[in-house]
């Protein structure tokens, strides 16, 4: 008699065999270790694991092809990053325990001590590029952290925290409101605030150019008493601008209904000591863990982060945190 093989759905296989295969590899986790909290270009992922550069790209386009990993483009570097797991998609959850697994596990000492030379490579190659460009404020500016360069980090996260259709935001320090159409196209009513009345005309004349009926605009100063609250906070290279970050991240807090979402992007910490005086900034970045601990002070839950390594040698953090559902007192 004949019996016909089982139906098998060839897509669904094909995917979750692509995720069993990128993980059965002793390197491959290894390099998803590496990536827990830092993005690395192919070349200095090949001088950490010590192993040549077409090895090392073979598995990360593994790596790749199972969604494990994600790149952005740097002019004509790609560096690759963690990619954040989806749950609710196929092979989200596997994706999700695989990474939870991979960070109980130490790297070898080697590959944490060639981590740190290619850190050190970055602080060198930082000072010898800005060596270079000293007399160019508004490039120095542009090639420390453009929005450009997080613009799709941000929106990652952002996208994935599925914001009801009514929900509304607010932007602190819009600058010149570069980011502002990206919120308008995804909240019902967005308010910027900014205590710089000059670069509020700047936001102004781009909503107006971009016809951004859902923005509001307020010269107000963020951590003084603003009567306002959103479901969404956006910081994007503000908090290094601020006198005291972690009493401003209180401040944030107050901004956000319950179960809101407070997004800060800012650089980690560096120290590129000109950066105070040539672009106003208070703080050389911040330690990943310091802005956890300020935030879970502000009452906050701390969620996923991005991390985006720079050509020039900064890196920049994109963080999440949560106000807790049932906190409906203010603080």
């Amino acid at each position: 008699m004949n019996l016909s093989a089982p139906s098998i759905e060839h897509d669904d296989c094909d995917e979750l065999a692509a995720l069993c295969k990128a993980g059965g590899d002793p390197l491959r986790l290894n390099v998803l270790r590496a990536l827990s909290n830092d993005s690395f270009g192919v070349l200095e992922l090949a001088q950490i694991f010590a192993i040549g550069q077409s090895g090392m790209s073979h598995h990360l386009k593994v790596l790749a092809q199972a969604s494990l990993v994600a790149t952005r483009r740097e002019g004509n570097a790609i560096f690759y990053r963690r990619a954040l797991p989806h749950t609710e998609l196929l092979g989200g959850k596997l994706h999700a325990a695989l990474l939870d697994e991979v960070d109980q596990m130490r790297l070898p000492a080697d590959v944490q001590n060639r981590i740190g030379l290619v850190h050190r490579q970055r602080a060198a190659a930082s000072q010898d590029f800005f060596s270079r460009v000293a007399d160019k404020f508004r490039a120095q500016q542009d090639l420390i952290a453009g929005l450009p360069q997080y613009r799709d980090s941000v929106l990652a996260l952002l996208d994935k925290l599925s914001f009801k259709a009514m929900a509304t935001a607010i932007e602190v320090g819009p600058g010149d409101g570069g980011f502002l159409p990206d919120l308008a196209r995804r909240f019902a009513r967005v308010t910027a605030l900014d205590n710089s009345p000059a670069m509020l005309e700047l936001a102004r004349q781009l909503c107006e150019r971009e016809t951004l009926a859902n923005v509001s605009l307020q010269l107000a100063d963020a951590l003084d008493g603003v009567q306002l609250t959103a479901d969404c906070v956006v910081l994007n290279m503000v908090l290094h601008h601020f006198a005291a970050p972690a009493e401003a991240l209180k401040q944030m807090a107050q901004l956000l209904q319950p179960g809101g979402s407070l997004l800060v992007t800012d650089l980690c910490s560096h120290n590129q000591s000109w950066a105070k005086e040539a672009c106003g900034d208070l703080w050389l970045g911040f330690e990943q863990d310091d802005l956890a601990r300020w935030a879970t002070a502000a009452g906050l839950t701390p969620g996923e982060s991005l991390y985006v390594g720079l050509r020039n040698g900064f890196q920049i953090q994109v963080r999440h945190f949560q106000r807790p559902a049932g906190d409906t007192h203010h603080r």
